[in-house]
């Protein structure tokens, strides 16, 4: 069985698509992370840094129970634990490369697209242009690997979809003001589409539908979302 810990936001979604593609047993665990609960105890042994998602694998190497973080990680264990969605052994590199590519650039680029463009309390110019120049990059690059290809790496669907699938689904908040986000980049648009299509997308949207997430933004929230701009004394 796998414990999941879930917040309804874009890394989450990405171990509840792998989950259900994977046909693997999981529970729900709910973290609200507008009310801190990422920073208690009990989740810090799950995940020293305090974020979501994080996984427990009851059934892990060995038969012992095994806990694995950042979403990254968990597409790995999960696909190499089944033997599914890993792709060839040959294209081994690419599917690092663009793991990788999509974690280190897409994902914590539209991160920070998001919070300069709806949660920081100054719209500086300078940055909001910085990152969204970057996240448009990244697409750019994307869309051009994808041009004639239905999936990232080889000829069948892998984690690196999903990893990239995950933060696409949020293209219109982390690209706002645009009418269709992806629109610029065609290829991309296509493979988002083809992805979003497929039946485990409708039962991984569903994950976390029945607990009622906080979705105030006070106090409260912005010191369990962004601890780092406050002192430590203040937490």
């Amino acid at each position: 069985m796998i414990r999941f810990y879930f917040h309804p936001t874009p890394n989450p979604a990405k171990i509840a698509l792998v989950l259900e593609e994977a046909g693997l047993p999981y529970e729900v665990i709910p973290v609200d992370t507008s009310k801190g609960e990422q920073h208690k105890a009990d989740f810090r042994a799950i995940n020293p840094n305090g974020k979501v998602p994080a996984i427990v694998d009851t059934e892990g190497p060995g038969g012992k129970e095994i806990r694995v973080f950042d979403s990254g990680a968990i597409l790995l264990y999960l696909g190499e634990k089944t033997g599914r969605l890993i792709g060839a052994a040959a294209d081994r590199g690419e599917l690092l490369s663009w793991l990788f590519f999509i974690a280190t650039g897409i994902g914590p680029f539209s991160g920070q697209a998001v919070h300069f463009q709806h949660a920081a309390p100054e719209k500086l110019a300078y940055v909001i242009n910085r990152y969204r120049r970057e996240v448009e990059r990244h697409y750019e690059v994307l869309d051009s690997h994808l041009k004639g290809r239905d999936f990232i790496v080889g000829n069948e669907f892998s984690i690196a979809d999903i990893s990239a699938w995950g933060w696409l689904d949020r293209a219109p908040r982390v690209l706002p003001g645009e009418a269709t986000p992806l629109a610029a980049f065609p290829d991309l648009e296509r493979f988002f589409k083809e992805i979003d299509a497929r039946p485990a997308v409708a039962k991984a949207r569903a994950v976390g539908k029945g607990h009622a997430f906080k979705k105030e933004v006070d106090e409260e929230t912005r010191r369990s979302l962004f601890p780092s701009n406050f002192p430590k004394a203040a937490r």
